[in-house]
């Protein structure tokens, strides 16, 4: 078969596809476009086609790796003249590549710190291309200004660190143009991956908030991708992010990729918690794994905090012990006690937080003062955040106060340093500090203790003794509200905004006993040797390739405009049902059983109107008045209801409560189908509901004949599931010893007798029908719920136990597209009349009719003689 994994899109896009039969040779790296131009757009079909219907076989996958910025340092060059590159070697994304195969290719698309004149960037791309390994995306600096510095930083970072735009100078109002900006941006970064994708065997992962909106734009082209999203950043409660206008556009660009990392379980909690409320999305944990059903497609989710690079921070170390930096560092500081703070200049790391609890500490163990120091490291803030000179400025009063308070000659409680410290010099602070402060009031996941407990423990295979053994103890006294909290339990959490109880455990950390400190230091260092960057980057790629394995096996179709683009992936054997295909077998069929729902089938489930409209009264009449149909409405609703509904319907067959009760078409008596007609259980069962009712906002109880119903449709999603579960649990238990069924179903809990489903409906109508000597030879079962499932599960077996004939066309269809035993879908309750409207023209054309006469005589009573 010919591959269709092209690696020169414009080729692709100009239509200069490769001849058939010629079996193209997979080119390694470089796969670019080299020659200046933008990728053409391509339109639904172009863009599917470049999807394969097969996994490719060929060896070698690759994996793309891409961020706001590549993982490079660039200056210009002393004559002006051009630019020199190198590796930033501090970089987390540079270090992925050590959890990959070494076979396999890893390639970075990002944007680079500085800004390159338009005449120099093609330059300078294919020197990156060529040398690094990487693709440059050139930001437009009017682009870049509200894209970076406007949504990213001013819309963004705030929300995503619990901070509301309450007012225009506190976060910053929405700006559309900000968010055009993004999106334009995210474009631009899509087309780069494009110019080197090959999507039959490349990975693609994206990284960070800067880049959420990036996996629609390459899923509109190729829509079984493999990629995946990790976020750096804290993901916020539901509460806050739907304050941001644009919230359902990220959510559902987001679901695009094939799997979403986070780096602890309430950052994942809080988008699960999003999705479910804002589109309505239940995850399921299955094996250990969390997915969300999405259209189709299973979009897992990764919870894995990211670690360090082992290596580097040893080689790191080794150098700042050359430079003498570590003996400096002891000389400056012999006899003192350090506290140490690494953070960046920025409104959320908590930095003054910190110095207010060092001021409390001496005040409240005076014993410190003139011995323990306080160093805080501030690094330059990376971008144009918000209120950073007010933080800046508060700061630097604080540490002016408490020098000046308790300072004295010769020691100043504490040494502010606002500078970029080099990773070396990092070392050396980590090697002399006794105990690391991490008082962040939201953190995505700060590797700053993680570094100092590398740091402590010292190069492996050091001298004992010498300045790289490290003296093998470490203490941290970190926040609750960062990432890597939950993975460090021999810390002291703190909440950052006590101040007293930060004092308390900054006193304690250094005044532990050395054993205890020296077990903590073992526990953790244990942790963070074995959970390196190298464990992250492999356990994600493994959990990308495991959700992604049956990408080649599903058939799928791309649908929806902007952002409300989705891939809706379908198992082979799980299609649209074809309007011509039913019309075709309805026609040649003798006897028909057709089976509808009503709710979320004939009428659309959020519809306010219960009641059938005229134009489905007459549907359902011209389906049932055809001699070769025996019409059946099998509903869950009450007999009462039912009958005066459908009550112009007279050769329309009811089954009320799901089948409890049965009327036959043309009669006016009704059947029960229940084991017993006693009801004691209810009132065992009905004050259990109330109370869950008087509890549960937005809840009710609907008391049917034979049974009960808690529905939760109007309460919050979260607490109404809860109650829900737990409501489920307490009704087994107090109806263990009844002849009842409890079940939860879409957004309800139902009390109904034993033995009670629609598949016992279905069951009796078909073998009534055999009984009559008209064995159905053509059978349409509609529903839409969990209930419907019960007869499309008869259905599979009908055929096999003889109640229906051996060579009867079965088609059993659900609304919309979800896992089901059904084999059809359709989309909706209006494709559902549609579909109907068209069985009812065929019975009402004259030749239908002649056909019909031709081969039935005695046509008359047919329907009545089912009963």
């Amino acid at each position: 078969m010919m591959s269709r994994s092209y690696t020169n899109l414009l080729d692709l896009a100009s239509g200069n596809l490769p001849l058939a039969g010629r079996e193209k040779e997979r080119k390694r790296f470089p796969r670019v476009m080299t020659v200046p131009g933008n990728i053409l757009e391509l339109d639904d079909e172009q863009a599917s086609s470049v999807a394969s219907e097969n996994q490719s076989t060929v060896a070698g996958d690759r994996v793309i790796v891409v961020a706001n910025l590549l993982p490079l340092k660039a200056k210009r060059r002393p004559d002006n003249k051009g630019w020199s590159f190198s590796w930033h070697e501090d970089n987390l994304l540079l270090r992925v590549k050590d959890g990959f195969p070494e076979d396999m290719e890893v390639l970075y698309v990002g944007s680079l710190p500085v800004d390159v004149d338009p005449i120099e960037q093609d330059d300078v791309a294919n020197y990156l291309l060529e040398k690094f390994k990487c693709v440059a995306a050139f930001i437009p600096p009017h682009l870049l200004e509200k894209y970076y510095h406007g949504f990213c930083k001013k819309q963004l970072w705030p929300i995503f660190h619990y901070m509301l735009p309450f007012s225009g100078d506190h976060g910053g109002r929405f700006d559309r143009s900000m968010w055009e900006a993004y999106v334009a941006v995210n474009n631009m970064f899509s087309q780069k991956v494009i110019e080197i994708l090959n999507p039959e065997d490349d990975f693609v992962w994206i990284h960070d908030y800067h880049l959420m909106v990036l996996p629609t734009f390459l899923r509109r082209r190729f829509v079984r991708l493999r990629m995946g999203f990790f976020l750096h950043s804290p993901f916020p409660s539901s509460e806050l992010y739907r304050s941001l206008p644009v919230r359902q556009e990220i959510l559902k660009a987001l679901l695009n990729s094939d799997l979403i990392g986070f780096h602890t379980f309430d950052y994942a909690r809080h988008f699960l918690s999003c999705c479910s409320r804002m589109l309505g999305l239940e995850y399921q944990s299955k094996r250990g794994y969390i997915g969300l059903d999405y259209f189709g497609r299973t979009v897992g989710i990764k919870i894995m905090p990211v670690g360090i690079h082992m290596g580097h921070i040893e080689s790191v170390m080794r150098q700042a012990d050359k430079e003498l930096k570590v003996e400096e560092l002891k000389q400056q500081f012999e006899g003192k006690t350090v506290l140490l703070g690494v953070d960046d200049m920025d409104i959320f790391k908590g930095i003054n937080l910190k110095l207010l609890a060092m001021e409390h500490m001496l005040k409240e163990h005076p014993n410190w003062q003139g011995r323990a120091v306080l160093i805080q490291i501030a690094n330059p803030a990376r971008g144009k955040g918000i209120n950073l000179e007010e933080v800046q400025r508060e700061t630097e009063e604080s540490c002016r106060r408490i020098n000046k308070e308790f300072g004295r000659p010769g020691y100043e409680p504490i040494i502010f340093i606002h500078r970029t410290l080099s990773i070396s010099e990092r070392m050396a602070y980590y090697s002399i500090a006794e105990c690391v402060v991490v008082t962040a009031v939201r953190d995505g996941m700060n590797l700053t203790p993680y570094e100092y407990i590398v740091c402590r423990e010292g190069v492996s295979g050091a001298e004992p003794g010498s300045e790289l053994s490290g003296p093998k103890k470490s203490m941290l006294v970190v926040s609750e509200f960062i990432g890597c909290s939950p993975s460090l339990s021999g810390a002291i959490r703190v909440n950052p905004w006590n101040i007293e109880s930060t004092a308390e455990a900054m006193n304690e950390a250094i005044s532990l006993a050395e054993p205890e400190k020296e077990l903590r230091h073992e526990k953790h260092y244990r942790y963070v040797s074995t959970h390196d960057v190298a464990f992250w980057s492999r356990s994600f790629l493994q959990d990308m390739e495991r959700t992604c394995a049956d990408h080649f096996r599903k058939r799928c179709w791309a649908i929806g405009l902007g952002f409300g683009f989705r891939v809706v992936a379908l198992d082979p054997s799980f299609k649209k049902l074809s309007v011509d295909d039913i019309v075709s077998a309805y026609c040649k069929a003798k006897n028909r059983a057709i089976l509808l729902d009503y709710d979320g089938t004939l009428m659309p489930q959020n519809s306010i109107i219960k009641t059938p409209s005229a134009q489905v009264l007459t549907l359902l009449n011209r389906l049932s008045s055809d001699p070769q149909n025996l019409v059946f409405m099998v509903s869950g609703r009450g007999r009462d209801s039912l009958s005066k509904w459908f009550l112009s319907c007279k050769k329309l067959g009811l089954a009320a409560e799901h089948g409890y009760f049965l009327r036959w078409p043309q009669h006016e008596e009704w059947e029960t189908n229940g084991q017993g007609s006693e009801f004691d259980w209810m009132e065992i069962a009905e004050p259990v509901m109330e109370s869950y009712t008087e509890a549960t906002d937005g809840s009710g109880i609907e008391r049917k004949e034979s049974a009960l119903v808690w529905h939760y449709h109007d309460a919050d999603p979260g607490f109404g599931f809860s109650q829900a579960k737990e409501m489920l649990d307490h009704l087994e238990s107090v109806l263990a010893n009844e002849p009842v069924a409890v079940k939860s179903g879409q957004l309800i809990v139902e009390v109904k007798p034993q033995g009670v489903t629609k598949g016992r409906v279905a069951e009796k109508i078909f073998s009534s029908m055999t009984n009559k000597g008209k064995q159905a030879n053509f059978v349409l079962c509609i529903g839409d719920d969990r209930s419907d499932e019960d007869m499309f599960e008869i259905l599979g077996t009908a055929v096999s136990s003889r109640i229906l004939s051996y060579n009867a066309e079965v088609f059993a269809c659900t609304v919309g597209q979800k896992p089901s035993k059904a084999k059809y879908y359709l989309d909706d309750s209006s494709e559902v009349i549609t579909m109907l409207e068209s069985l009812a023209e065929a019975s009402d054309s004259p030749a239908s009719s002649d056909e019909e006469t031709d081969s039935v005589p005695t046509r008359v009573g047919h329907v009545t003689s089912f009963v």
